[in-house]
């Protein structure tokens, strides 16, 4: 059973990695190529859709990752596991503080109402995201290792 929880676990962090992965580097260089400001609306439709499904993920991956931690406390690779849930609240923090209140703006944001420094702001967003990506892909990367 503990066997299937470290399994599904990575696999949950895994895909979330995955999915921010290709917000990072796939996402946002096909929204920054729309033409003119058609992209802000796709960052808009995207931080709706995916403002409404990440904070399960976010918090479901801490807490699966607690649980292995606390269900393996005392057997190797737990100091990774703590580590990489440390990494989780990281990022939900991160996320919290610094990403959610830009997006909670962004997807509201249409042609008529939007700021002149949303440019900025979304460019904001991004930097902070791929530190956020970093942090994940670390929290997986010592998941991973946990399984060895």
């Amino acid at each position: 059973m503990l066997s299937a929880l470290e399994v599904v676990t990575t696999v949950v962090v895994g895909l979330m990695v995955g999915v921010e992965f290709s917000v990072a580097f796939i996402m946002n260089r096909i929204l920054e190529a729309l033409p003119e400001d058609s992209g802000q609306l796709g960052h808009a439709h995207g931080g709706r859709m995916l403002g409404a499904m990440m904070p399960f993920w976010y918090i479901g991956s801490l807490v699966l990752s607690a649980i292995w931690a606390v269900a393996r406390w005392h057997h190797d690779g737990a100091g990774l596991v703590v580590t990489a849930a440390g990494l989780l609240i990281v990022s939900v923090v991160m996320s919290i503080l610094l990403l959610v209140p830009i997006n909670n703006r962004n997807k509201t944001w249409t042609p008529e109402n939007r700021p002149a420094d949303w440019k900025e702001q979304l460019h904001r967003w991004e930097r902070y995201h791929y530190v956020r990506v970093a942090v994940i892909i670390a929290a997986f990367a010592l998941l991973a290792a946990a399984l060895v």
